[in-house]
């Protein structure tokens, strides 16, 4: 399985920003967005000590003051930015209604106001679901049956994918991995507890809401079945730790065994469908996963199988249904799952229909007017500074042998960062838009993203694709292509901003782009050679005292108790928790050269450049996020939650003991022989 490392899960701060000389203060020019420096020190608690809580002495007065909206799951400076960045795609759309004068806005405004008119979606009612639920009826044969599975617009429990062959990156390769199930993440299937039969007991009462909305007779009979269904295959599908192994996931079989490797499945019906007969290999991503979704496509009842189709059609489809199906869908999985009271505005979720849809096709739009081409040399004094840290950071290693280093450091040489969007963008003129039906757009949108990926396979792998979009608030690893991307939407106060204190910049940006390249090296990445494939560079002495170092910072995340009863999982997070530690270590020891190069970061406002560093790095995690939300994050997303990706960071970090005068009486005080330094 191909892994994409994000910062964050779902959304990210972060920013490169232009920096003022050293010397300057907030006085010497224009005012930044947050603060005087660019620190909201408003939002502080200083009647914390920072030994003890540090991200709540940096947002503690904020936390206390703020309320999470009805209609969100999280709330912080990086929502804020996510806000900000829909008001502005919000305006491309409403431009392109009103002036359709291009091809491309053309298809913006087809989409947007497809969606957007709720009258003609009452209207129209099923009609448009109606034949996909008759093709789905029509069926008698298991092998028809698992042929429109794989047609886009249909539940497949088997996941067939286009990706980079991690052992021979230039190429493409077809993966089968298990598929998405109903609920989000296989641990509500199976842990037990009031919570968690709550939501059991809610999600069947969904499916059957679904069915009876639908026309559909003995609806709880139904939902029972199909909930027993997919207990049954989650009881087999790999926990996500185990997913986070590239070795154990990479299983190429050649498609004439597939049969035999894994029986039950009509491999050449679901192949054929999607345009890769052609194809000779498959990687199965988890072997004992797929073999038993094959055993339960081969014995269980074709029509408990087609219940189960209806269904997910109907739930996917829900948002571009009439109201009464919208509200079914945003009542389980907006209400139940992340604790949310009130669905979004209508608008801003046509802004998440745009960019999924026509992403790329925005954000060139959003380019033209939301980035200055000026950041792109202001981003490579930060990028240059990051790469001497990592390679002095490399270089300094005690535990690391002079073979891997000087593997490491060609690793590190050969990275490449791309910002604000691609060069190439998406080509949306065989985008067929309708200007009426939302669930047409959707349909068609599935349909163009395959026919996009299959056109792909078979030739080169093409390292100018993206897998953001340019208004996208986020930031990513590719490991197969060695690649760190970071969208123009990145680039936004408080974590990009002209005016803000260089050490403020290097705290809050420096330490994303140190993340990013620091999934180079975590737990996964360091398996990726500098031209991304999937080879051991290591040496046998090395790779142990790497692991005696990953250990101890998976027993520091599993003692943290997130939420009662239920800690964070260490094995799950490590290759994050290694991303911001070494991160954040990293941007430190580039803050350090950057000083060298502009002269001694100055006292100010009664703060030390350090500490208005570190301060930086908490403001960076601003948010408070609902239990319910978080709960969902912490079975199955590889990521921290944000508090704790200071915390339980910084407490590791020997440059913030000194910068705040931390003691061993202090409550994040770790003794030096158990802080974890990796990079």
């Amino acid at each position: 399985m191909t892994t994409i490392w994000f910062r964050r899960a779902t959304r990210v701060a972060c920013a490169v920003l232009p920096l003022l000389p050293i010397a300057a203060t907030a006085q010497d020019a224009d005012m930044p967005t947050y603060g005087s420096l660019g620190l909201a020190t408003a939002n502080m608690n200083r009647d914390i000590a920072p030994g003890d809580d540090f991200y709540s002495f940096m947002e503690g007065n904020w936390v206390d003051h703020t309320s999470i909206p009805a209609d969100k799951t999280r709330i912080g400076y990086n929502y804020d930015l996510e806000d900000k960045v829909a008001d502005d795609v919000r305006a491309i759309a409403e431009n392109a209604v009103a002036h359709p004068d291009t091809p491309a806005a053309q298809r913006i405004a087809a989409v947007w106001s497809a969606w957007m008119d709720q009258k003609a979606i009452a209207a129209r009612g099923v009609a448009s679901l109606q034949p996909l639920v008759a093709r789905i009826a029509a069926i008698k044969t298991r092998r028809a049956l698992m042929a429109l599975m794989a047609e886009p617009g249909f539940a497949n429990p088997i996941s067939i994918s286009i990706e980079a062959d991690v052992k021979e990156p230039t190429r493409y390769i077809v993966e089968a991995d298990q598929g998405a199930l109903g609920l989000p993440a296989r641990d509500y299937y199976l842990e037990t507890g009031e919570k968690y039969d709550a939501v059991r007991k809610a999600y069947l009462a969904y499916i059957a809401q679904v069915f009876t909305l639908a026309g559909v007779s003995e609806a709880e009979t139904r939902a029972k079945a199909i909930m027993a269904l997919e207990t049954a295959i989650a009881k087999d599908d790999w926990a996500p730790e185990r997913l986070r192994d590239p070795v154990v996931t990479y299983n190429p079989v050649a498609v004439a065994k597939l049969g035999a490797y894994a029986p039950g499945i009509a491999w050449d019906a679901m192949l054929n469908q999607l345009g890769l007969a052609k194809a000779k290999t498959v990687v199965v991503g988890e072997p004992s996963a797929v073999r038993a979704i094959g055993s339960h496509l081969a014995r269980d009842p074709i029509e408990l199988w087609k219940d189960y189709m209806v269904f997910r059609l109907i739930s996917d489809l829900a948002p571009y249904l009439p109201a009464a199906f919208d509200e079914a869908h945003f009542s389980f999985y907006g209400k139940v799952l992340e604790g949310v009271s009130e669905q979004q505005p209508r608008w801003k979720r046509g802004v998440e229909l745009l960019n999924r849809e026509l992403g790329q096709e925005v954000g060139q739009i959003y380019l033209k007017t939301h980035w200055s081409a000026d950041a792109d040399a202001q981003m490579a004094e930060m990028l240059d500074d990051l790469k001497l840290a990592y390679a002095e950071r490399i270089g300094q290693a005690s535990w690391m042998d002079a073979p891997t280093r000087t593997a490491a450091l060609a690793k590190l040489a050969v990275f490449e960062a791309r910002v604000a969007g691609p060069k190439v963008p998406i080509n949306y003129s065989d985008f067929h838009a309708n200007a009426e039906d939302p669930l047409v757009n959707a349909l068609e949108s599935a349909r163009f993203g395959l026919a996009l990926r299959v056109k792909r396979y078979g030739g080169p792998v093409d390292r100018t694709v993206w897998g953001m979009n340019p208004q996208t608030v986020n930031a990513y690893y590719q490991p197969t292509t060695n690649q760190i991307t970071f969208p123009a939407a990145e680039l936004l106060p408080p974590f990009f901003d002209v005016n803000a204190d260089p050490a403020v910049n290097y705290g809050a940006a420096g330490a994303t782009i140190g993340h990013e390249m620091g999934h180079g090296f975590d737990d996964e990445g360091r398996q990726f050679d500098g031209q991304g494939r999937l080879k051991n560079w290591w040496t046998k002495a090395t790779e142990v005292k790497f692991k005696t170092h990953a250990d101890a910072l998976v027993k520091q995340y599993n003692a943290i108790e997130a939420l009662p009863g239920l800690h964070i999982k260490g094995a799950l997070t490590l290759g994050e928790n290694l991303a911001d530690l070494g991160g954040l270590e990293a941007a430190y020891t580039a803050w350090k050269i950057y000083q060298k190069r502009h002269g001694e970061a100055q006292e100010i406002d009664g703060m030390t450049g350090d500490q208005r560093f570190f301060l930086a790095y908490a403001q960076s995690w601003q948010a408070k996020t609902r239990d319910e939300a978080l709960r969902q994050q912490l079975l199955g997303d590889p990521h921290s939650p944000d508090t704790v990706r200071v915390n339980a960071v910084v407490r590791n970090v020997d440059a913030w003991y000194t910068a705040f005068d931390v003691k061993p009486d202090n409550k994040l005080y770790l003794p030096p022989e158990q802080r974890v330094r990796v990079w």
